[in-house]
Protein backbone atom coordinates (compact mmCIF):
# COMPACT_ATOMS: atom_id res chain seq x y z
CA UNK A 1 0.00 0.00 0.00
CA UNK A 2 1.20 3.30 -1.10
CA UNK A 3 2.17 5.72 1.89
CA UNK A 4 0.68 9.19 2.63
CA UNK A 5 1.80 11.64 4.83
CA UNK A 6 -0.26 14.09 6.82
CA UNK A 7 1.85 17.10 6.96
CA UNK A 8 0.90 18.28 10.28
CA UNK A 9 1.83 18.78 13.41
CA UNK A 10 -1.76 20.04 14.98
CA UNK A 11 -2.82 15.91 16.54
CA UNK A 12 -6.67 17.12 16.20
CA UNK A 13 -5.75 17.20 12.31
CA UNK A 14 -4.51 14.13 12.10
CA UNK A 15 -7.44 12.43 14.02
CA UNK A 16 -9.44 13.96 12.03
CA UNK A 17 -7.68 13.00 8.43
CA UNK A 18 -7.27 9.52 9.65
CA UNK A 19 -10.94 9.39 9.95
CA UNK A 20 -11.94 11.07 6.51
CA UNK A 21 -8.98 9.37 4.55
CA UNK A 22 -8.05 6.23 6.46
CA UNK A 23 -9.90 4.02 3.70
CA UNK A 24 -9.01 5.44 0.55
CA UNK A 25 -6.29 3.38 -0.47
CA UNK A 26 -3.31 4.67 1.19
CA UNK A 27 -1.14 4.24 4.39
CA UNK A 28 -1.30 7.94 6.32
CA UNK A 29 2.00 8.91 8.14
CA UNK A 30 2.86 11.20 10.28
CA UNK A 31 5.94 13.30 10.59
CA UNK A 32 6.57 11.98 13.96
CA UNK A 33 6.15 8.23 12.73
CA UNK A 34 9.04 9.45 9.77
CA UNK A 35 11.17 10.76 11.76
CA UNK A 36 10.75 14.38 10.21
CA UNK A 37 10.19 17.52 11.52
CA UNK A 38 8.09 20.13 9.37
CA UNK A 39 8.50 23.44 10.00
CA UNK A 40 5.79 25.94 11.70
CA UNK A 41 5.90 28.48 9.95
CA UNK A 42 3.32 29.43 7.84
CA UNK A 43 4.48 32.60 6.02
CA UNK A 44 1.87 32.52 3.18
CA UNK A 45 -0.66 35.53 3.01
CA UNK A 46 -3.75 32.70 1.99
CA UNK A 47 -5.08 29.43 2.72
CA UNK A 48 -3.97 28.40 -0.40
CA UNK A 49 -0.23 29.16 -0.21
CA UNK A 50 0.60 27.74 3.06
CA UNK A 51 -1.54 24.44 2.21
CA UNK A 52 0.83 24.68 -0.90
CA UNK A 53 3.77 25.42 0.98
CA UNK A 54 3.15 22.84 3.77
CA UNK A 55 2.47 19.92 1.19
CA UNK A 56 5.61 20.85 -0.79
CA UNK A 57 7.84 21.11 2.34
CA UNK A 58 6.34 17.46 3.60
CA UNK A 59 6.94 15.79 -0.26
CA UNK A 60 10.39 16.78 -0.07
CA UNK A 61 11.22 15.97 3.29
CA UNK A 62 9.65 12.29 3.33
CA UNK A 63 10.26 11.74 -0.57
CA UNK A 64 6.57 10.94 -0.16
CA UNK A 65 3.00 11.89 -1.40
CA UNK A 66 1.90 14.79 0.99
CA UNK A 67 -1.57 16.22 1.41
CA UNK A 68 -1.14 19.43 4.14
CA UNK A 69 -4.36 21.72 4.85
CA UNK A 70 -4.23 25.15 6.27
CA UNK A 71 -8.00 26.45 7.21
CA UNK A 72 -9.33 29.35 9.23
CA UNK A 73 -12.18 30.97 11.06
CA UNK A 74 -13.67 34.03 9.03
CA UNK A 75 -15.79 36.08 11.07
CA UNK A 76 -18.43 39.05 8.84
CA UNK A 77 -18.27 41.34 11.89
CA UNK A 78 -14.48 41.13 12.16
CA UNK A 79 -13.93 41.90 8.33
CA UNK A 80 -13.24 38.35 7.87
CA UNK A 81 -10.54 37.95 10.64
CA UNK A 82 -8.73 35.94 12.10
CA UNK A 83 -8.84 34.37 8.79
CA UNK A 84 -5.60 32.57 7.71
CA UNK A 85 -3.94 33.90 10.80
CA UNK A 86 -6.68 31.52 12.90
CA UNK A 87 -4.03 29.53 14.38
CA UNK A 88 -1.76 32.58 14.96
CA UNK A 89 -4.87 34.74 16.45
CA UNK A 90 -3.37 36.84 19.65
CA UNK A 91 0.15 35.36 19.20
CA UNK A 92 1.57 31.48 18.90
CA UNK A 93 1.51 30.94 22.45
CA UNK A 94 -2.47 32.41 23.00
CA UNK A 95 -4.77 29.78 24.15
CA UNK A 96 -8.28 29.52 22.48
CA UNK A 97 -9.91 30.27 25.93
CA UNK A 98 -7.70 33.26 25.40
CA UNK A 99 -8.67 33.75 22.08
CA UNK A 100 -12.58 32.78 22.14
CA UNK A 101 -12.61 35.70 25.21
CA UNK A 102 -11.11 38.34 22.86
CA UNK A 103 -13.79 37.14 19.97
CA UNK A 104 -16.72 37.29 22.10
CA UNK A 105 -15.65 40.94 23.47
CA UNK A 106 -15.10 42.56 20.16
CA UNK A 107 -18.64 41.18 18.84
CA UNK A 108 -20.50 41.70 22.34
CA UNK A 109 -23.84 43.25 22.17
CA UNK A 110 -23.83 42.31 18.30
CA UNK A 111 -27.42 40.85 17.41
CA UNK A 112 -27.67 37.12 16.03
CA UNK A 113 -27.81 39.02 12.21
CA UNK A 114 -24.55 40.21 12.44
CA UNK A 115 -22.67 37.40 14.26
CA UNK A 116 -22.12 35.36 10.90
CA UNK A 117 -18.85 33.16 10.37
CA UNK A 118 -17.65 30.39 8.27
CA UNK A 119 -15.18 27.77 8.33
CA UNK A 120 -12.89 27.62 5.26
CA UNK A 121 -10.05 24.86 4.52
CA UNK A 122 -8.06 24.22 1.69
CA UNK A 123 -6.19 20.90 1.02
CA UNK A 124 -3.17 20.44 -1.20
CA UNK A 125 -1.24 17.38 -2.53
CA UNK A 126 1.71 17.52 -3.85
CA UNK A 127 4.05 14.26 -5.05
CA UNK A 128 7.82 14.49 -4.23
CA UNK A 129 9.26 14.98 -7.69
CA UNK A 130 6.71 18.21 -8.12
CA UNK A 131 6.90 22.04 -8.06
CA UNK A 132 3.10 22.56 -7.64
CA UNK A 133 0.53 20.81 -5.77
CA UNK A 134 -3.17 19.69 -6.54
CA UNK A 135 -5.85 21.96 -4.45
CA UNK A 136 -9.20 20.95 -2.68
CA UNK A 137 -11.34 23.67 -1.14
CA UNK A 138 -14.05 23.48 1.74
CA UNK A 139 -16.47 25.69 3.53
CA UNK A 140 -19.22 25.67 6.25
CA UNK A 141 -21.14 28.82 7.12
CA UNK A 142 -22.06 29.37 10.48
CA UNK A 143 -22.40 32.29 13.27
CA UNK A 144 -20.08 32.86 16.02
CA UNK A 145 -21.75 31.74 19.78
CA UNK A 146 -22.71 33.54 22.65
CA UNK A 147 -20.36 30.94 24.43
CA UNK A 148 -18.43 28.07 23.67
CA UNK A 149 -20.04 25.20 23.85
CA UNK A 150 -19.33 21.54 23.28
CA UNK A 151 -16.35 19.14 24.40
CA UNK A 152 -15.80 17.92 20.99
CA UNK A 153 -13.72 18.95 17.87
CA UNK A 154 -10.43 21.29 18.21
CA UNK A 155 -9.25 24.74 17.43
CA UNK A 156 -12.40 27.24 17.20
CA UNK A 157 -15.32 24.53 16.89
CA UNK A 158 -16.71 25.22 20.06
CA UNK A 159 -17.49 28.96 19.47
CA UNK A 160 -18.75 27.77 15.60
CA UNK A 161 -22.62 27.70 15.75
CA UNK A 162 -24.69 25.50 12.82
CA UNK A 163 -28.27 26.79 13.16
CA UNK A 164 -29.05 23.90 10.70
CA UNK A 165 -27.90 21.75 13.32
CA UNK A 166 -28.68 23.78 16.64
CA UNK A 167 -25.49 23.18 17.81
CA UNK A 168 -21.86 24.20 17.58
CA UNK A 169 -19.41 22.17 15.53
CA UNK A 170 -18.50 21.15 18.94
CA UNK A 171 -21.13 19.35 19.47
CA UNK A 172 -21.71 17.26 16.88
CA UNK A 173 -20.52 13.23 16.81
CA UNK A 174 -17.82 12.98 14.98
CA UNK A 175 -19.67 11.05 12.01
CA UNK A 176 -22.08 13.89 11.21
CA UNK A 177 -19.19 16.79 11.91
CA UNK A 178 -16.91 14.53 9.10
CA UNK A 179 -19.71 15.29 6.82
CA UNK A 180 -20.51 19.20 7.07
CA UNK A 181 -17.79 20.59 8.19
CA UNK A 182 -14.98 22.39 5.81
CA UNK A 183 -12.38 19.84 6.34
CA UNK A 184 -14.74 17.44 5.43
CA UNK A 185 -15.74 18.88 2.53
CA UNK A 186 -12.60 19.71 1.43
CA UNK A 187 -11.22 15.62 1.83
CA UNK A 188 -14.23 14.42 0.03
CA UNK A 189 -13.10 15.92 -2.89
CA UNK A 190 -8.81 15.03 -1.48
CA UNK A 191 -9.89 11.27 -1.63
CA UNK A 192 -11.35 11.42 -5.14
CA UNK A 193 -7.66 13.23 -6.22
CA UNK A 194 -5.95 10.02 -3.76
CA UNK A 195 -8.03 7.80 -5.89
CA UNK A 196 -6.83 8.82 -9.27
CA UNK A 197 -3.24 8.65 -8.17
CA UNK A 198 -3.89 5.45 -7.26
CA UNK A 199 -5.63 4.45 -10.37
CA UNK A 200 -2.76 6.24 -12.64
CA UNK A 201 0.31 3.97 -10.53
CA UNK A 202 -1.64 0.86 -11.25
CA UNK A 203 -1.95 1.54 -15.35
CA UNK A 204 1.80 2.79 -14.93
CA UNK A 205 2.96 -0.51 -13.09
CA UNK A 206 0.87 -2.59 -15.47
CA UNK A 207 2.27 -0.88 -18.78
CA UNK A 208 6.14 -1.24 -17.13
CA UNK A 209 4.92 -5.60 -16.89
Amino acid sequence: MPELLIATNNPGKVAEFQRLLGDCGWKLMTAGALGIELSPEEPGETYAENARLKALEGARLSGLVTLADDSGLEIEALEGAPGPRSARFLGEDAGFDERFARILADMEGLESARRWARFRCLIAIALPDSEDARLCEGEVGGMIALEPRGGGGFGYDPLFYLPQRAATMAELPERVKDIVSHRGQAAMQARWLLMQMLYERKGADDDAA
